[in-house]
């Protein structure tokens, strides 16, 4: 849909509200609120404390130029010296100063008295503001009143959203490996997750399909789900990257059969693209605003022409987690019952990170938030290639297609162990390497390597089987001083003693020193070496 084709509205989705959700009220005190901008009101009615009192004069502080990182490689530089540079403490940074008083100037001026008050569920209405334009202008929803509110981050709005549409015993539509979390999460009110396979690009269309026109209720014991979980970009925890082609497939199903889609999507702006060997790599070079945001596999917003689509967005990953910061995209109704949830619950974010997080956008103003977007997303394509490199070097690496599972239509790559190092020169035709111990797709977003483990030459493998052995071997790595994620605890279902298939790990580059990293993948080589013995 192009930007000056005429959108309708979002239909008419109420049947999907929970019991909790349609019995929410809005809460006595705050539907007060609705009076509070009318001119010459004295307000007696709530319980708000006087600003005057507030011990906050002004906060301030100081914000990283938004060009602070490169937007393109210098073929000039070795391949490390980038990634030193970005954790040397020797250039001074450039920031700008901004300050917040407790009284604003100009009528709509971000400001202490209100910011710090107690507040609307929906949130400050500067920050409303940013974050409407910013949505508008990079997501485009593809109907015409999607509306935008606030919360305290993805895990607190998928928490709302849970109580909101599912009620007890309703089966849940997931990728057959997830977000353990957003399960942990469900699992308390009696949701049940349904697995649909994967590929290449995260969950199948096929597999979805396949799930719901053959649903047998008496035999499930459950209804047919009628919500759909997915992180899209980013998989959490395999790293795919879903396309607009996936995404109008699985849309179009959950329009045939009337499912809302909770789109979880914390790592959009790190859509790193295709893994490149190091021996083959060209200079990223910068890109202009639109070919940045056109470059980006669209939400599902994008193409959301009935307002089904409750999108999760967050500033953790872009700005810190520490804000505790995020907002709803989706139509009005959801967003209405969303902030009775709220009003009753976290009510709104915290002041302080509003006003910071405001304040931050404020000065960057749109094109510098895309500006620090694009080189994010550099920095961790770097950090994700360096990482990549690391095992490219301790391991033997055969790149393979693979046609099967949820790596099926792309490539992967098999990693077995080197050999000692000889005088005599060893050729690829002198079966040098091991048979292949793991396998792997490089990811094309997001923070995690997701690993395979092929352990089937391992001594105890036919007695113990995979799971143990997955579990053996991920103390062996811990108590050799290096943490990897377990991988069963990503299945959408228990992983029992019986349950086929292969041992996995997830592994994250995005916050530890090359030193580090290095380290990392040469203990876990050492150990497997030692493992795979015993």
């Amino acid at each position: 849909m192009s930007s000056n084709e005429k959108r309708g509205e979002a239909v008419d989705l109420s049947h999907h509200l929970s019991k909790v959700g349609q019995a929410r009220q809005t809460s006595p005190l705050k539907g007060l609120h609705k009076y509070m901008g009318k001119p010459g009101l004295i307000s007696l009615a709530g319980g708000l404390p006087n600003a005057a009192y507030f011990p906050f004069s002004s906060v301030s502080g100081d914000i990283l130029a938004p060009d602070s990182f490169p937007l393109e490689t210098d073929s000039k530089e070795s391949s490390l010296s980038w990634f030193w540079r970005l954790f040397s403490r020797t250039d001074k940074e450039r920031t700008s100063t901004f300050t917040v008083g407790k009284y604003s100037k100009h009528p709509g001026d971000l400001d202490l008295e209100n910011g710090l008050q107690y507040g609307l569920a929906t949130g400050q209405p500067k920050l409303n503001e940013i974050i409407r334009e910013f949505v508008g202008k990079v997501f485009q929803p593809g109907y015409s009143n999607w509306t935008t509110l606030v919360h305290t981050g993805n895990t607190d709005a998928w928490f709302k959203t849970v109580q909101t549409i599912l009620n007890p015993g309703d089966g849940l539509i997931v990728s057959e490996w997830t977000y353990p979390s957003a399960m942990a999460g469900a699992q308390p009110f009696g949701i049940i997750p349904v697995p649909v396979g994967m590929d290449s690009e995260g969950m199948s269309s096929i597999s979805l399909r396949q799930t719901l026109s053959e649903w047998d209720e008496s035999a499930r014991g459950i209804p047919r789900p009628h919500v759909l979980y997915t992180v899209p970009i980013g998989q959490n925890p395999t790293g795919t990257t879903m396309g607009i082609r996936r995404k109008k497939e699985i849309y179009d199903i959950c329009v045939e059969y009337d499912i809302i889609i909770v789109e979880d999507d914390p790592y959009y702006f790190l859509q790193q693209g295709k893994y490149i060997p190091k021996s083959d790599r060209v200079v990223d070079s910068a890109t202009d605003d639109e070919a940045f945001i056109a470059s980006l596999a669209p939400s599902y917003l994008k193409i959301d022409y009935q307002g089904r689509v409750i999108r999760l967005d967050t500033f953790s990953k872009t700005v810190c987690p520490g804000s505790r910061l995020g907002w709803f995209t989706c139509n009005p109704m959801f967003a209405e019952r969303l902030e009775r949830t709220a009003e009753t619950s976290s009510q709104a974010p915290s002041g302080f990170t509003q006003i910071y997080v405001a304040s931050l956008l404020l000065k960057w103003q749109y094109e510098g938030y895309i500006r620090w977007l694009k080189a994010l997303r550099l920095q961790y394509k770097q950090r994700r290639d360096y990482f990549l490199d690391c095992f490219a070097d301790e391991f033997h690496l055969q790149k393979k297609f693979s046609s099967e599972g949820y790596t099926a239509g792309t490539h992967l790559y098999h990693a077995s162990l080197k050999p000692r190092r000889s005088f005599v020169p060893l050729g690829e035709k002198d079966n040098a390497y091991s048979k292949p111990l793991f396998s792997f797709v490089p990811p094309s977003s997001g923070m995690f390597l997701w690993i395979e483990l092929h352990l089937e030459e391992h001594p105890a493998f036919s007695s113990l089987g995979y799971k143990a052995l997955e579990m053996k071997l991920w103390t062996e790595i811990a108590e050799a001083g290096v943490l990897f994620a377990p991988g069963a605890m990503f299945s959408a279902t228990p992983v029992e003693d019986d349950t086929l298939g292969y041992g996995h790990f997830r592994i994250s580059f995005s916050n530890s020193t090359p030193e580090d990293l290095k380290k990392a993948v040469s203990t876990f080589s050492t150990v497997l070496k030692r493992f795979m013995k015993n």
